[in-house]
């Protein structure tokens, strides 16, 4: 159990995940949270991690360090998505493990279900069918974490927890159309598009493909809740257990952005998985349910675009 005293290491705490779960911690009077700079500990490099952990009396881990993105960051560059996951989970689990550090939360993903898998996704279809492509390294990479962290805790009789957040948004995504997720990628094109007064504007993919958003605040709360409650090494599903097409979110953003131009899809862009909607059971059976709704905080992430052009 956690508890105000304890010692608590944050990893990617300047990142969507981890800076909400700094806010989330904080909030609720924890002390006693480590945090570390990327230029002062390159989480890639076995060597250097396991010497920060030594120094350290660590009680709790949460992982939110890694090598994220969009569709287009995960096509581009599958490389750097599989090594850097890899290594940095690979250094943190074994940290963790070697320092006697029993509790753990590793962030997985949704797109670690088979691509055709069946609506929604329960947490036992993983590893029954293919893959996306577009996003199958850094998947892979989240697979080999959820086993790793099952393996430990059956081995070594730890208690790391494996949580699988839907697509996520909020403070401190990235609006790099290189590098950033759908919804803050698409804030920013119909800001743009707004500001510039364009009169069209034409986005990847058919538009039919389906997703499921969440407020990274919420995650950060369920993550809090499940780190004390949650007792099974089997992954858990965090998210609402609806979605929605990315035409209606291009809609949405487009209304509440006030663009007036026409909307064009090019369909020779991939699409990614065509369906991604999760099933939800298990979270809610620990009480926990997602209270930000996704009009709510499309609205959010304008103002706050808005506000880095000021």
């Amino acid at each position: 159990m956690l508890t105000k005293k304890s010692n608590i290491f944050v990893t990617g705490h300047k990142g969507l995940v981890g800076s909400a779960v700094i806010r989330r911690l904080t909030n609720l009077g924890y002390k006693n949270i480590n945090t570390i700079t990327r230029n002062k500990l390159d989480l890639r490099d076995q060597r250097e991690v396991f010497k920060f952990f030594q120094k350290k009396r660590i009680d709790a881990v949460i992982n939110a360090a890694g090598h994220v993105g969009g569709i287009y960051a995960n096509n581009k560059y599958k490389a750097d998505f599989i090594y850097d996951n890899l290594a940095i989970q690979n250094n943190i689990i074994h940290a963790c493990y070697k320092n006697k550090i029993k509790s753990l939360i590793f962030l997985g993903s949704s797109c670690i279900y088979p691509k055709n898998s069946k609506q929604p996704i329960k947490e036992k279809y993983l590893l029954t069918g293919d893959l996306e492509k577009t996003n199958e390294p850094y998947a892979i990479a989240k697979i080999a974490g959820i086993k790793m962290c099952e393996s430990y805790n059956f081995q070594y009789k730890t208690n790391y927890k494996c949580l699988m957040p839907c697509n996520l948004y909020g403070p401190n995504d990235s609006f790099d159309l290189e590098s950033s997720h759908v919804l803050s990628a698409l804030v920013k094109r119909f800001c743009d598009a707004k500001s510039l007064g364009l009169k069209e504007i034409t986005l990847w993919g058919s538009g039919n493909a389906r997703r499921e958003f969440m407020h990274v605040d919420d995650l950060a709360i369920a993550i809090r809740l499940l780190i004390d409650i949650y007792d099974d090494s089997e992954i858990i599903n965090v998210g609402w257990g609806t979605d929605v097409s990315i035409k209606e979110l291009a809609e949405l953003i487009s209304l509440k952005t006030g663009f007036q131009g026409e909307i064009k899809w090019d369909s020779n862009k991939p699409d990614g998985m065509l369906k991604k909607c999760m099933d939800v059971a298990k979270m809610k059976s620990y009480g926990f349910m997602p209270k930000i709704g996704l009009v709510e905080g499309v609205e959010e992430m304008i103002v706050k675009y808005q506000n880095l052009n000021k």
